[in-house]
């Protein structure tokens, strides 16, 4: 499913992934999740492109490690991460971007725990939405569309007049499967991955716009 035309294209509310979308948490991810990863005997560069956009519990449960219980050690990173804000910031123009969005017409659809993203946001001075739809109010995370189906939900809206921001795979595909469009937002990958999907590097160059009295859309700033 491509997502054409989506600047001037009109929807009813934006639904945005937080982490790598909203702001970087790269340093903190890579500090934290690649110590875990050495220390069960895993290729850290290998490794963590493989958790973007996914609960911590799920990755875990993927790997299916011997003797390791994906809550127990998810709780264990999630305690450290909630420690460790250093080099958390905006994605260029994210801040800007959502303070021209009326405050019900947006919200933030994250795998993160309610509290990491919380700190998160703070540490990058990113405003809290009217609505956040976080990970453990799911039954399945992404790429399951859940998460965005009850984000649509709760702003009121049809998810197929929503437009999503996402940058990893698990998240678009969340974002295809509950109708939506999708932009993908490039900056914090470095190693950028093909999508059909309207793909910017950051909020910089764009806007929110009002179209037909009724929409909003996104113009080139």
């Amino acid at each position: 499913m491509s997502s054409p035309n989506v600047p001037g294209k009109a929807y009813d509310a934006f639904l945005f992934d937080m982490d790598g979308t909203l702001l970087n948490s790269i340093a903190v991810v890579e500090r934290i999740w690649g110590d875990w990863a050495k220390d069960h005997g895993l290729e850290p560069e290998v490794f963590l492109k493989t958790i973007h956009g996914v609960r911590a519990s799920d990755t875990i449960r993927q790997l299916a490690l011997p003797g390791v219980d994906p809550v127990l050690e998810a709780k264990k990173l999630l305690i450290e991460e909630m420690e460790d804000v250093d080099g958390i910031v905006q994605i260029p123009g994210a801040i800007r971007f959502l303070n021209g969005i009326p405050a019900d017409r947006w919200a933030i659809v994250t795998s993160a725990p309610f509290e990491l993203a919380k700190r998160r946001m703070t540490a990058a001075g990113i405003p809290m939405p009217k609505v956040i739809v976080t990970g453990e109010e799911v039954q399945a995370g992404k790429p399951s569309p859940e998460c965005y189906l009850l984000g649509a939900s709760r702003l009121g809206v049809d998810p197929k007049r929503c437009l999503v921001f996402e940058d990893a795979v698990a998240g678009i595909l969340a974002g295809e499967g509950a109708g939506a469009d999708v932009t993908v937002i490039t900056t914090t990958h470095a190693t950028p991955f093909e999508t059909p999907h309207f793909s910017i590097a950051d909020y910089e160059a764009w806007t929110v716009t009002t179209i037909g009295g009724i929409g909003i859309g996104i113009v080139g700033a």
